[in-house]
């Protein structure tokens, strides 16, 4: 080993040091990336199609296959060509005439409008409970409503919007290399618009500069000025001022109250009304349906399910007939770092606090660092009402964890109820409060459906592949021709999986420039053939890499599931260390591996897999056992008495007859004579020399999950209890963080799976919560008080975890 690269302080050293590291990281660097031609001559999928089941009309609506041709833009590249004027003062100053030709309408009159609102007025009158006549005269009434709108939003400023517009613009293009939105989705986006209904978009949530960003996007391609739902907790009283003027909205306090305080009727009233205006004039809303980036908790944002809900409930009010949906996800190869850990702050974040944090990105930036790129999706937007009619249909029986899976992990029971997990962990918010129990459900399930959409269609950037590859193939270092080939692979296989990629060009530049961005945290070595060995910084640097690759679960997620059900049908049977001949002599029947699908679907948090909600469980079943079989890790295992797997011929065709009527789904013998035969194949793992390797891959996939879920079970007979959620999930997360240096699998030391696996065990049944005067404390349950009992449950969570 000649030289060893380390980044930080240890790259600016001596001049007689730095010259070799810096010549190695920037070696191929000066290449130009490309981000819009397919990767390796590769077919780019056209990603965000809308549900078929739950809309199909908006699915042949909204879509045309000429749209996958048009490519991708970049947003903040602004030409001559951008602006009506043409000349050499014009290529100086395109981007501030690019910013004065923005179409930004005027709103002047919209407190007014809300003010004469049905639901304001009734309460001026007095008609309405929690208004004038309660012992309150209607000007202070109506000085209250002023109080509450102003907080709520105000009218765009222009002037400001243009100003703010052309310096965004300016810091964009010093941040990030790119930001690139594919043509065709904006035209679905453009179409829906033309149509009528109010657009209404549904973001994930990656970074603070989300509701900055989006709304410039949009801006720029011409739909207006957008409205950004915003966190009242994140911003300070001056940043709120800011972005109000700009177009974002906030819900006030009073809106949280209870359903029977006069301030809470009043609030919600005044959030009503301004809901009821913004839909009718036609402005575009921006609502994140994912809490911040790094807030520990559930995943689905419970303020993002409110403005959601006053959504649903315009349209059944009738204030607009349909509004028209737009799953909405922002992918970055390096999310921008947030000025400080605002969620562990005693303060909001302030005006001036960022001020200064965009002043000290812009000075990293000059000082020569690498750019990222970010890639902004649009998906197939759908119609509300069409999904509201067809998913009613879909609802069916659900059961909490405790009495799905309990009974299993004690060894009460060994057949997995046919039914659906209930399992939900955002808190309902007095607006939601306000809607039916059948409205909150089509609410939540919309908003998990949405989300499913959202990351379906997100592309995996270039450092989320690289971090996997570290983290799961090459933990131990690998030379650089080998990351190469592995690198283009793993891109193949997300391809090939209908998933895109934010990102093309020279595989080699390509490489280069991912290592630079997560120099942080990776270890360059130079061998004296001439190559270069890549090493993970080992440490709790690697919990960042495994949250860069949990971007790319979702494209695995069938056959991770599938891979760890596996493994648990095999761990009884085959030592874990045995070769993969002795694991392939195995028969795997169907229907094992469907019990065994279950009991880790059951298992893992619905944040975790984001299903849809008009999939079953045995639909996802066969989804599972279709992707194993595709991928070769199982072979179908035909016998003599049996009909081979493939043979798709009609039997007793003589007999009787096959068809049905339309709508029939009666049960016959014919149906359940298959359905036995289906449930009675057998299958053998795959015999291909890649086999071995995908498998394991595919385990460790969801291993931070499990692995820490079996911590958590082993944590049990040291826990301090009783505790609250949070002091208990403390005690977790400083067990996991001990452990995980004694094992050097930092991965799963992560506050986040900590306060997963704590609800987790609370909906099993295993800690509950009981009533104090300080407040609700968790306790051991009963049931898992022995020993026997908690070496139970390890046994069944370890049973999933590739070691």
């Amino acid at each position: 080993i000649d030289t060893m690269l380390e980044s930080g302080s240890q790259t600016r050293q001596s001049s007689s040091h730095s010259g070799p590291q810096a010549s190695l990281w920037s070696s191929g660097f000066s290449t130009k990336l490309e981000a819009v031609t397919p990767f390796l001559g590769k077919y780019r999928p056209f990603v965000g199609r809308c549900c078929q089941t739950c809309t199909p009309k908006s699915w042949e609506s909204f879509f045309h296959r000429s749209l996958m041709d048009l490519g991708f833009c970049n947003v903040i590249l602004v030409k001559e060509e951008n602006t009506r004027f043409r000349g050499w003062l014009v290529r100086r100053l395109c981007c501030f005439l690019w910013s004065l030709e923005q179409r930004i309408p005027t709103c002047r009159d919209a407190p007014k409008k809300i003010l004469e609102s049905t639901g304001v007025q009734s309460l001026l009158s007095g008609r309405a409970p929690g208004g004038a006549g309660e012992g309150r005269p209607p000007a202070l009434v109506k000085k209250e409503v002023r109080r509450i709108l102003g907080y709520i939003q105000a009218p765009p400023r222009p002037f400001l919007l243009r100003l703010f517009s052309w310096a965004l613009l300016r810091f964009l293009s010093r941040l990030f290399l790119n930001v690139q939105l594919h043509k065709g989705q904006m035209k679905m986006v453009h179409k829906a618009a033309e149509a009528g209904s109010p657009l209404i978009l549904l973001s994930t949530h990656k970074s603070l500069l989300d509701g900055i960003l989006l709304p410039f996007v949009l801006l720029s391609q011409g739909l207006g000025v957008l409205r950004v739902a915003w966190d009242p907790r994140a911003c300070s009283p001056a940043l709120r001022a800011l972005l109000r003027n700009l177009g974002g909205l906030f819900l006030p306090t009073e809106a949280h109250l209870s359903p029977d305080s006069s301030e809470g009727v009043l609030g919600r009233a005044v959030v009503h009304a301004a809901m009821e205006q913004l839909l009718v004039s036609g402005q575009p809303l921006l609502i994140f349906l994912e809490e911040a980036p790094g807030a520990p908790g559930p995943r689905l944002s419970a303020l993002g399910q409110a403005w959601l809900g006053l959504v649903v409930q315009a349209v059944q009010a009738g204030v607009v007939p349909d509004v028209t949906l737009v799953p909405v996800a922002i992918a970055y190869d390096v999310v921008p770092d947030a000025p400080y850990d605002m969620h562990h702050a005693s303060a909001p974040l302030g005006l001036w606090t960022g001020a200064l944090a965009v002043l000290q990105r812009l000075r990293s930036c000059w000082s020569g660092s690498h750019k990222a790129c970010v890639r902004v999706h649009l998906a197939q937007p759908f119609s509300l009402q069409e999904y509201t009619t067809n998913a009613r249909s879909c609802w069916g029986d659900r059961q909490t964890l405790e009495h799905l899976l309990q009974p299993i992990v004690l060894g009460q029971c060994a057949i997995v109820p046919d039914t659906e997990k209930e399992q939900e962990w955002t808190p309902v918010t007095g607006l939601l409060l306000a809607l039916g129990e059948e409205d909150q459900l089509l609410v939540r399930r919309l908003s998990r459906h949405v989300l499913n959409a959202s990351v379906a269609s997100s592309a995996v950037m270039s450092t989320a592949i690289m971090a996997t590859l570290l983290l799961i193939k090459h933990r131990k270092g690998v030379a650089l021709s080998k990351l190469l080939v592995d690198f283009s692979w793993l891109t193949e296989e997300m391809l090939l999986r209908g998933f895109d990629v934010g990102f093309s060009g020279q595989l080699r530049s390509l490489v280069q420039h991912t290592l630079s961005l997560l120099r942080a945290h990776v270890v360059l070595l130079q061998v004296h053939q001439g190559d270069l060995v890549v090493v993970p910084r080992l440490g709790p640097g690697l919990v960042h890499l495994a949250r860069l690759s949990a971007e790319l679960l979702p494209a695995f997620l069938s056959e991770a599931v599938g891979a760890c059900a596996v493994r648990g049908l095999l761990v009884g049977r085959v030592p874990p260390e045995g070769p993969w001949e002795l694991h392939g002599v195995e028969l795997l029947s169907q229907r094992e591996l469907y019990h065994h699908v279950l009991l880790l679907l059951h298992l893992l948090p619905r944040d975790l897999l984001l299903l849809q909600p008009c999939q079953s469980s045995y639909c996802y079943c066969q989804e599972v056992l279709d992707r194993l079989i595709q991928c070769g890790l199982l072979v179908a295992e035909e016998t003599p008495s049996s009909r081979p797997a493939c043979d798709t011929g009609r039997q007793r065709l003589s007999a009787k007859l096959l068809w049905k009527l339309s709508g029939d789904f009666s049960d016959s013998e014919s149906d359940s004579d298959d359905f036995e035969e289906a449930q009675g194949r057998c299958f053998r793992l795959g015999e291909q020399s890649c086999c071995p390797d995908f498998f394991i891959f595919l385990c460790r996939l969801l291993r931070p999950q499990l692995k820490a879920f079996a911590q958590a079970a082993a944590f049990l007979r040291q826990g301090q209890l009783p505790d609250t959620e949070s002091g208990y999930a403390e005690q977790l997360l400083e067990f996991l963080q001990t452990r995980a240096q004694e094992e050097g699998l930092y991965e799963y030391a992560d506050p986040n799976l900590a306060i997963s696996a704590v609800w987790t065990f609370r909906d099993l049944g295993v800690l509950q919560q009981t009533p104090s005067p300080a407040g609700p404390q968790l306790t051991l349950s009963p049931v898992f008080a022995s020993q026997d009992s908690q070496d139970k449950l390890e046994q069944f969570i370890q049973q999933f975890v590739c070691s």
